[in-house]
């Protein structure tokens, strides 16, 4: 390993069934890069008339979720009652808290076409002070994010801040959120703006200060370090990372910094005591085995 790249990590293969993610995080050396604790590179996923995403309601806690796609929509219900649409470039965030409750589905009117979903989500995990506040949700169209472009880069601030430009999106830490696009030849640097900082190779033809990163592969940075990120080809990668908010526990799709929290949180999905999403009948019963399940919530 050299000296300027921290962890090389490579995905584990989800199945959400009927198509499949790429999960960079927790792995087994690292739990969490700054407050990013989930970290899923979704398919591209193509599904044939009549078939689609079906996520059924499933419940979080002490946790911010984000989708971010490339391609693709998704229909996304939550128990504080938002229904939503997301499309390539929007950011849907929503913030758990004390608890909320969600479905992902594939909309009505696409279900009749050939569909293709494809891109990323994330869960962020709350500041201590943060993780029982009362559960919201927002999203933001593509138009709303800055974008810009230098030297055949193009650069989306998904969330937080960096080189002077801030996403209107509300965090609760201190974070990077980039979406990247390099042209061939083409080449940016990325500061040391946060302690913890990580590179997501989306396409082949990407180097990290001249060495190579693999397609799909998620280089976690030295702390300290300002790396140089070029372009062989036309290619894609995607930064995350923040100041680190301490050690966290995740079960299921539970987080929080509080054992006894998510052992309460289980008993209350068991129980039925978390609130319902509206127009929803279905929902992920509590896994008893999480090894072996093979639907796993978006």
């Amino acid at each position: 390993m050299v000296d300027f790249i921290q962890h090389i990590i490579t995905p584990h293969i989800q199945d959400l069934g009927g198509f499949q993610a790429r999960r960079l995080l927790p792995s087994d050396v690292l739990t969490l890069v700054g407050p990013f604790i989930f970290f899923d590179h979704i398919g591209p996923a193509t599904f044939p008339p009549g078939k689609g995403v079906d996520v059924r309601p499933h419940p979080h806690i002490n946790l911010a979720t984000v989708t971010y796609l490339f391609e693709g929509v998704l229909m996304h219900r939550d128990s504080v009652g938002s229904v939503q649409a997301i499309r390539p470039g929007d950011v849907n965030w929503m913030t758990a808290g004390r608890g909320i409750v969600h479905s992902e589905r594939t909309p009505d009117h696409e279900r009749s076409i050939e569909t293709t979903l494809h891109g990323i989500q994330t869960w962020i995990a709350l500041p201590d002070e943060h993780e029982e506040t009362d559960p919201w949700f927002r999203h933001h169209p593509a138009a709303e994010l800055p974008t810009w472009e230098e030297d055949d880069v193009s650069f989306t601030l998904i969330a937080g801040e960096v080189y002077g430009r801030v996403s209107p999106v509300q965090t609760f830490s201190s974070m990077i959120y980039l979406d990247v696009q390099l042209a061939e030849g083409a080449q940016f640097t990325l500061p040391d703006s946060y302690s913890e900082q990580a590179v997501y190779s989306v396409t082949e033809g990407l180097n990290i200060n001249g060495v190579s990163l693999e397609k799909h592969q998620l280089a976690v940075l030295t702390s300290g370090t300002a790396a140089r990120i070029s372009a062989e080809q036309d290619a894609r990668c995607i930064v995350v990372g923040g100041e680190p908010v301490g050690k966290r526990d995740k079960w299921w799709n539970f987080v929080s910094s509080r054992h006894d929290r998510i052992e309460q949180a289980k008993r209350d999905w068991q129980a039925g005591r978390f609130d319902q999403v509206p127009q929803e009948t279905e929902f992920i019963p509590l896994p008893q085995e999480i090894t072996t399940r093979k639907e796993q919530p978006l």
